[in-house]
């Protein structure tokens, strides 16, 4: 059995689908590109694949990750390729490397991702993020299943800043007054989103953007505390892939007595 590793994206209008629609237009795409899926047991078989950490529904993303299982072999560029022709536009598949190291879930640990504020000052910004991040503790609440929840956003944020870079895949690009954050979150229990940052935001400094943010997450990965930087995930698997031999060795190896 293969394992083939797999980075998409969510852009545009494709934001809004949810983590159930991308599972069936996945799934489609599989049976159209005919790539040779291993099969769960039981009664109901469905293709094995394992999603990672999907994004919430209405924000995009430019690192999404799942990996699939093969009954054969393929070359993951090819596969990448059939996948994304098979796929809408927005919902791309951009890498594929084959699985040569366990553990990609306990790889995704952190996230990086950028917020257009749309009619918010960077100076407003800028303040706000300064009380942020000078506050012990930012409490928030949202409603989950279980009930209303308290909990402290401040701890699970790595890094959080005011930016005025206009180049960036974020949705959305305006001509009017436009802020732009970028924020570093640890994937924590119970889980931080964006959303929960810029409730805190409100609460500390009383920033309240006149439409809805855009929501972007650029990069997610194994989160490392001395730099603060969010590694690749694929990284490892690349790494790990068999060195192709010289010729000339081969030859020589093909030569060698016994």
């Amino acid at each position: 059995m293969q394992r083939i590793r797999l980075r998409y994206t969510k852009r545009g209008r494709l934001r809004f689908t949810s983590h159930r629609d991308f599972q069936r237009a996945f799934e489609r795409a599989l049976r159209r590109a005919e790539v040779p899926m291993a099969y769960s047991a039981g009664f109901t078989p469905h293709p094995k694949v394992s999603y990672a950490n999907a994004a919430p529904t209405g924000t995009g993303s430019e690192a999404e990750y799942l990996e699939i299982a093969l009954t054969e072999a393929r070359d993951p560029e090819r596969l990448r390729l059939l996948l994304d022709e098979s796929l809408p536009a927005g919902l791309d598949v951009v890498e594929a490397v084959e699985a040569r190291t366990s553990g990609l879930a306990d790889r995704l640990t952190a996230s990086v991702w950028e917020l257009r504020l749309d009619g918010v000052e960077s100076a407003e910004a800028e303040a706000a993020v300064a009380a942020f991040n000078a506050a012990p503790a930012v409490e928030v609440q949202r409603r989950t299943k279980n009930g209303v929840r308290t909990f402290d956003t401040r701890s699970a944020v790595a890094h959080l800043e005011s930016v005025t870079t206009h180049d960036s895949p974020a949705d959305r690009p305006t001509d009017r007054p436009c802020a732009i954050l970028r924020l570093v979150v640890r994937h924590v229990t119970p889980a931080v989103r964006p959303d929960d940052v810029l409730s805190g935001l409100r609460a500390v400094a009383d920033l309240a953007p006149p439409v809805p943010a855009a929501v972007t997450r650029l990069a997610q990965g194994l989160f490392d505390e001395e730099t603060g930087a969010v590694t690749d995930p694929l990284a490892p698997d690349r790494e790990a892939e068999a060195p192709v031999p010289h010729p000339a060795a081969a030859s020589a190896a093909a030569k060698a007595p016994a």
